[in-house]
């Protein structure tokens, strides 16, 4: 189960309510941070730009590749390990908005950690050191240190 806090909300979607949960200028600030940082192509320059105006816990010598989008609202609930590399066009998730609640989760990517292009990293999911995740894998549950993970449903394999 991913690890999640949730937020009831009444009335409306929860997403209709989004300036209710996370301030209107931290997200506009946030997203000019995130769209600029994506055609980066410097990554000490994208790692500073996201530690500095995002918050993230980001290792050295890790790599996001072009156009990665760490989520808009919470970055600062993402943390990513030294040596790891994130493919093009991830997606990781720090919250969901549902109908009735909301919830926000943290998301720790460990050391030495391979992610394959347009995954999607959901809340609240841990990927331990030396795990690999294929190219196109919804990451909606944890993936144990160097497991290898991959598909939609996920499928998780240990490493011999």
């Amino acid at each position: 189960m991913r690890r999640t806090k949730r937020y009831e909300v009444k009335g409306a979607n929860s997403l209709w309510n989004i300036y209710q949960t996370v301030s209107f200028w931290k997200t506009f600030k946030n997203t000019a941070v995130i769209e600029i940082s994506r055609f980066v192509p410097f990554m000490r320059m994208k790692n500073w730009m996201y530690r500095t105006f995002l918050r993230m816990k980001i290792g050295e010598q890790t790599a996001l590749a072009y156009k990665v989008v760490p989520d808009i609202m919470f970055p600062e609930y993402i943390s990513i390990g030294r040596n790891t590399i994130i493919g093009y066009n991830t997606t990781i998730l720090a919250h969901e908005y549902l109908i009735h609640e909301y919830r926000l989760g943290e998301v720790v990517i460990g050391d030495n950690v391979m992610i394959g292009a347009n995954c999607t990293i959901l809340p609240g999911v841990t990927i331990g050191d030396g795990a690999v995740v294929s190219a196109a894998t919804l990451v909606h549950r944890d993936v144990p240190p160097g497991a290898f993970a991959g598909g939609n449903p996920m499928q998780i394999k240990e490493r011999t």
